[in-house]
């Protein structure tokens, strides 16, 4: 797999988990993530209020935020053919 900017992944997390009931499990087999991997996004996307975890369930889901920024990354992915990763190392968006 080549590789990925931290805005892919937290793009691939975001999909993971909408629509909820997102099991860690299911969240690390779909953004292709190893265990500590996961541990690391899911706390920074839950400090961002773009991903709740559901108690009662033990499953994430993503956020009304968390589904805003989903649909601006798909917007741009769209809208340009560059991979975001080769406009983050061009510090573009930076």
């Amino acid at each position: 797999m080549k590789y990925r900017s931290r805005t892919d992944i937290v793009g691939s997390i975001l999909e993971a988990t909408n629509g909820g009931k997102a099991t860690k499990t299911k969240i690390m087999y779909k953004a292709f993530l190893s265990f500590a991997q996961l541990k690391e996004y899911l706390r920074d996307l839950l400090q961002n209020d773009l991903i709740e975890f559901e108690e009662g369930h033990k499953t994430y889901a993503t956020t009304a935020k968390g589904i805003q920024l989903l649909q601006i990354f798909n917007n741009m992915q769209e809208l340009n053919p560059i991979r975001l990763n080769e406009i983050e190392e061009n510090s573009i968006l930076v």
